[in-house]
């Protein structure tokens, strides 16, 4: 079976990496050709277009930034639709949000392609060690024909419903992790204004149940101001947003969430969008001269 692979930036190229241990044979595209070295040093081959992999694949998967990217990618001019063969399966890995996932399962079946959405939970490291989760919505044939190939890159999948059903899960998941974060850094930069230091409230919340586990891997970023993206501040703005609108479609109130989204992008306005999404941290201290408790004062004897 020849596989096709679509999108090789931080997850996608890692994602393509562990498909490539299990033997399939690989055609990779990318806007940038570089991004693909690695893997055509393996043997992968690469693709002038979308079209032209699609002509030579099965199954193609795709790991892109947004909607607009997939959309162009799979219906803009060199779009992979058109040249995909008859029964051949399009499996779209990227967060978008639910309504396009429906729209583009609709504009898959009329070039006879089945249609699968399978966004992942899991950053950079999770991807390179193949233990990401996938969130499958799909006919249930098509999930069973996929899956020895998803289990290459991950070691959960979750068949939560139809078309649309994948990506809000994904949603729901991405809404929690962006609202955690920027609670976190809020009461971590409370804490520290309040003059405690930044370890005593490391060592005090991580581990309690206040606390999201998945905040004990962002203390190192915290501590060292080292922002090396695994997941980019700038996508997590963007997939709340698409929680948004996906919630204004559906007809839920989301006060929290869009304040939260809001923040994420004056992070972005003051340099953060390529960081970590942890860096939301740094946004909201970076501006303050925090106290240090004087452990002489009456309130720190009674301490």
């Amino acid at each position: 079976m020849r596989i096709g692979f679509i999108g090789l930036g931080i997850m996608g190229s890692r994602m393509a990496a562990n498909l490539q241990k299990h033997g399939p044979s690989l055609v990779v595209f990318n806007r940038t050709r570089a991004k693909a070295q690695l893997l055509l040093d393996k043997g992968a081959c690469f693709a002038d277009s979308p079209a032209k992999l699609a002509e030579q694949v099965e199954v193609l998967f795709t790991m892109l930034a947004h909607p607009d990217a997939v959309e162009q990618t799979a219906l803009g001019r060199n779009g992979f639709l058109n040249h995909l063969k008859s029964n051949a399966l399009w499996v779209d890995c990227s967060s978008v949000n639910p309504s396009f996932s429906k729209k583009m399962a609709a504009a898959a079946a009329r070039h006879q392609v089945h249609f699968v959405d399978a966004p992942v939970t899991g950053s950079a490291p999770v991807a390179a060690e193949a233990t990401l989760t996938f969130w499958v919505g799909a006919d249930a044939a098509d999930l069973e024909r996929i899956r020895p190939l998803l289990l290459c890159m991950g070691n959960k999948i979750v068949h939560a419903g139809g078309h649309g059903a994948g990506t809000s899960m994904k949603m729901v998941i991405n809404l929690l992790l962006g609202n955690a974060m920027a609670a976190f850094a809020e009461a971590m930069a409370l804490g520290e204004g309040l003059g405690l230091s930044q370890k005593m409230l490391f060592d005090s919340l991580l581990g309690t149940p206040a606390v999201a586990p998945f905040l004990a891997s962002k203390r190192d970023k915290i501590k060292s101001g080292n922002y090396q993206a695994e997941f980019p501040l700038r996508w997590m703005q963007k997939d709340m947003h698409l929680a948004s609108v996906s919630a204004y479609e559906s007809g839920v109130a989301m006060p929290l969430t869009n304040a939260a989204k809001e923040l994420y992008r004056l992070a972005m306005r003051e340099g953060h969008a390529s960081q970590d999404f942890s860096a939301i941290y740094d946004y909201l201290a970076s501006n303050h001269d925090f106290p240090t408790i004087d452990q002489t004062s009456p309130a720190a004897a009674m301490a």
